[in-house]
């Protein structure tokens, strides 16, 4: 019996777990990291998530928060809409958040995935971008543009 992929990243932060957290849940602050896209929910167990990919798709991702447990745990279920995704079923995203003395150990487990998962194949891409844009903007105040969202790549997918 094949085991089911699961994507694990660390990435260690300057900053506050108080920082990186609101970072997480925060619609002005993920635009700066998150390519424009960003997070929308009230927050609350049970509520609809929303990650708004406002510049480069016409459906979002959405799903439902799990935990919301400032500044330590953040967790919900994660469904595209997009690229081909839209008949898997919903997979899960938890953010472990860790204090090592003026730094952040930040660990994303993405799992939940079905062998052959295309959105496996997607997220192994764009967590890694993603996390590297977050740590970026929270230590420098600047985040960084997907290399696959950019106006060369837009041209060449547009004459394809």
């Amino acid at each position: 019996m094949s085991e089911k992929p699961k994507f694990v990243y660390v990435i260690y932060i300057a900053s506050t777990p108080e920082k990186v957290f609101r970072a997480l849940t925060s619609a002005e602050m993920s635009k700066q990291y998150w390519s424009g896209n960003y997070v929308e929910s009230d927050w609350k167990v049970g509520s609809p998530f929303v990650l708004k990919l406002s510049r480069h798709e016409k459906e979002d991702i959405t799903g439902e928060v799990l935990e919301f447990d400032p500044p330590r745990r953040l967790a919900y279920t994660f469904r595209p809409h997009h690229g081909g995704m839209e008949g898997e079923g919903a997979s899960r995203v938890v953010f472990e958040i860790e204090a090592h003395q003026d730094q952040v150990k930040l660990t994303v487990i993405h799992d939940g995935f079905e062998a052959g998962s295309k959105v496996f194949e997607a997220i192994s891409k764009g967590w890694p971008h993603v996390l590297s844009s977050l740590k970026s903007y929270l230590e420098s105040g600047k985040g960084m543009m997907a290399p696959w969202y950019s106006d060369d790549a837009k041209r060449t997918a547009g004459a394809a």
